[in-house]
């Protein structure tokens, strides 16, 4: 989840595009069908989708307010536009903010949630635990589903609710959100660990053991390299983009895309618009230098927000389409290589995507762009799933591993940090 400017609602009029491109452009039909065939051949894995954070936020945690099964205009995500875009398996993130409440409470909410949605929706959806699970369920023409923990502060410096959250189905753990957490540094907070304390590394051997990938998706690059270091399964970054085109502190730069390659780790891909737009990062960088102003100028709260809306009329944020997102892989498959490429959408999480990826039914826009850049078959099928199955899969044999040498580690934050 972005929560880029939480307090920001831009309101954008994008333009709808459906599997055959935008109005006005004109997508080869042969693009159009090696899209739509691969999908079918490999489950295209989105590494990010937060429609769990916005049931929660917006509509009671309950599928009775919000029913996916038909048509929703008030998300990005329902099952009509999934089984639209192909989407073959789903890391639902269940997200919470740094600075919530009982934290590990939250997080096991979310994580619930989506267990209630496989159960509700048991013709779309089944939970996966392994990537044969992945590849067992789209050949059977469902959805494969997991759990991404979006923010280590839920584990709340347990190393035993971390194992809990794995046998509740959680396959990645995204280290810190937009604050540190009391082990390691975000890219987003004042740097108070240097990356990872003893704690931290412990965390990420842990997750080793039991087979919880390791997000770095939101690490500092302190964090990220310390990770690099301790970790002996892949990495994946669930939802990042590349910092050569924007210098977001969230995106990777191109040494650490490097070593994530070494590690054999993956980096999806985000839609986010200022991770990946240089034009979309200074309107936000401007929105909110213009949204301090007017706090500073003491308006009411009705008051600024009719101002802020004036500003946004008076000033529309650009919108790229689709292919400012594949500009970021054509540049991850020159510095790091095909095999480290994946996808990691951020519905739901964002509040304006680009141009022909607007909701989970436009997955195929994004394939076929890659098809028309003259990606082979066999680039196009790693980046849509078979890049996070082979990580999923050594992870998995690294577990297997670790537990036969390795006992569940009883490490407490207060003996390895001192605190």
């Amino acid at each position: 989840m972005s929560r880029w400017n939480q307090g920001l609602a831009v309101a954008v009029i994008v333009t709808s595009c459906g599997v055959a491109g935008c109005a006005g452009e004109a997508m080869p039909s042969d693009a159009q069908a090696r899209a739509l065939r691969l999908l079918s051949d490999v489950p295209l894995i989105d590494g990010h989708n937060d429609l769990p954070w916005e049931l929660r936020a917006n509509f009671h945690s309950s599928f009775d307010s919000l029913d996916i099964a038909t048509a929703q205009s008030a998300v990005m995500t329902d099952i009509p536009r999934l089984r639209t875009g192909k989407v073959g398996a789903q890391f639902w993130s269940t997200y919470t903010p740094s600075d919530i409440e009982q934290p590990a409470r939250a997080g096991m909410e979310q994580v619930d949630l989506v267990h209630r949605m496989v159960e509700r929706y048991p013709d779309v959806f089944e939970w996966a635990s392994t990537a044969d699970d992945i590849v067992r369920i789209h050949r059977a023409g469902e959805i494969a589903s997991m759990a991404g923990l979006e923010g280590g502060h839920m584990i709340e410096n347990s190393l035993a609710l971390l194992r809990a959250f794995y046998r509740e189905g959680v396959r990645y753990m995204t280290l810190t959100h937009s604050r540190n957490t009391d082990w390691a540094d975000a890219a987003t907070d004042t740097l108070a660990h240097g990356g990872l304390t003893p704690f931290g590394e412990e965390v990420v051997r842990e997750m080793n053991r039991v087979g919880m990938l390791v997000d770095l998706s939101h690490a500092s690059d302190s964090t990220m390299w310390d990770v690099l270091r301790v970790t002996e399964a892949p990495v994946v970054l669930s939802h990042t983009s590349s910092r050569h085109f924007t210098p977001h502190p969230r995106n990777i730069p191109d040494d650490l895309a490097q070593a994530v390659a070494q590690n054999g780790g993956v980096i999806m891909v985000t839609f986010v618009l200022p991770f990946i737009s240089q034009p979309a990062y200074e309107y936000y960088e401007l929105s909110d230098s213009v949204t301090e102003r007017l706090r500073r100028a003491g308006l009411a709260l009705d008051a600024l927000r009719d101002s802020l809306r004036s500003w946004r009329e008076a000033n529309p944020m650009p919108v790229p389409d689709v292919g400012v997102v594949a500009d970021h892989m054509d540049h991850l498959r020159a510095v790091a290589g095909v095999d480290h490429i994946g996808i990691g959408s951020d519905f739901d999480g964002i509040g304006v995507p680009p141009n022909g990826l607007e909701d989970v039914g436009q997955f195929p826009n994004l394939i076929a762009e890659l098809i028309r850049r003259g990606w082979s078959d066999e680039d196009v099928r790693k980046v849509i799933g078979l890049n996070v199955l082979r990580i999923m899969r050594d992870a998995e044999r690294v577990a297997v591993r670790l537990q036969q040498t390795r006992p569940p580690s009883v490490s407490r934050i207060e003996d390895l940090d001192g605190r």
